[in-house]
């Protein structure tokens, strides 16, 4: 199942073109505030994306076959 939502590569992509944009400083007011908020959805949608990232990542498999949170153990040194 094909879906058109962008990748999250494309998005932050999307973001840096924003950024770079805004920080030339030659923008109208209008399309500053519009591009400005474009570009606070485009992070909080990023940022989504990497938290669930990080949960999904941060389980592991077991010898059994059982999914476990993966927890660093402190080392002594």
């Amino acid at each position: 199942m094909a879906t058109n939502e962008p990748t999250f590569e494309e998005q932050l992509a999307k973001l840096q073109t924003i950024v770079d944009h805004l920080e030339q400083g030659n923008v109208p007011l209008e399309e500053a505030i519009s591009q400005f908020k474009e570009g606070t959805n485009l992070a909080k949608e990023l940022q989504k994306k990497l938290t669930t990232a990080e949960k999904t990542l941060g389980h592991i498999i077991d010898e059994n076959g059982e999914e476990k949170v993966y927890e660093v153990k402190d080392r002594e040194i």
